[in-house]
């Protein structure tokens, strides 16, 4: 069994992201080993779809639940159809996370916790703490070299959301080919 965490950083000492669709890492870990995996978020600058597509690429990679600070409504709505427990408020190192989690120390939660743009132009140096303003829009890329960096970035991001949505719409067809 294993379960994902939204990180600030590569490993188990580093700290829970208090946002999921646009935390840095996710932290694929085995409660019983600890063994882990760290994944880079293709979509921590991505300009919309940041949930979904963390979602998908989380429900991707089977795990039983999610561990997080907070969870928009497009990533709830993700991860809930892909059969993931969702769990919010957490916060400290990983592996303090994991501990707990393995103590039935957590709920589930039953819905979104933030708005669909809580990782954007908010408070607190841009980590998603603190009070909220209303949306704002991308930072401008500091050059030319940052904009093409930023939108490959994306078009991988959308790639893999497109293949994704693919692979799903494929299988539904499938399993109502057997149902006929």
């Amino acid at each position: 069994m294993k379960i994902c965490i939204s990180s600030q950083g590569d490993n188990l000492d580093s700290q829970v992201d208090p946002r999921f669709g646009r935390c840095q890492y996710f932290i694929i870990v085995d409660p019983d080993t600890l063994e882990f995996e760290a994944v880079e978020n293709p979509s921590v600058s991505a300009m919309g779809g940041a949930g979904v597509v963390s979602g998908q690429l989380v429900a991707g990679k089977g795990i039983k639940a999610v561990l997080t600070g907070n969870v928009g409504p497009n990533a709830f709505q993700t991860l809930q159809a892909a059969g993931v427990e969702i769990i919010t408020g957490i916060s400290g190192p990983i592996k303090e996370a994991v501990e707990k989690y393995k103590k039935g120390e957590f709920n589930s939660t039953q819905g979104a916790t933030v708005s669909s743009k809580f990782g954007l132009g908010s408070m607190g140096g841009g980590r998603g703490i603190g009070l909220r303003q209303a949306p704002q829009a991308e930072p401008k890329p500091a050059g030319k070299e940052d904009e093409v960096k930023m939108l490959k970035e994306q078009a991988k991001a959308m790639q893999e959301q497109l293949r994704q949505i693919i692979q799903k719409i494929e299988e539904l067809e499938k399993n109502k080919e057997t149902e006929e």
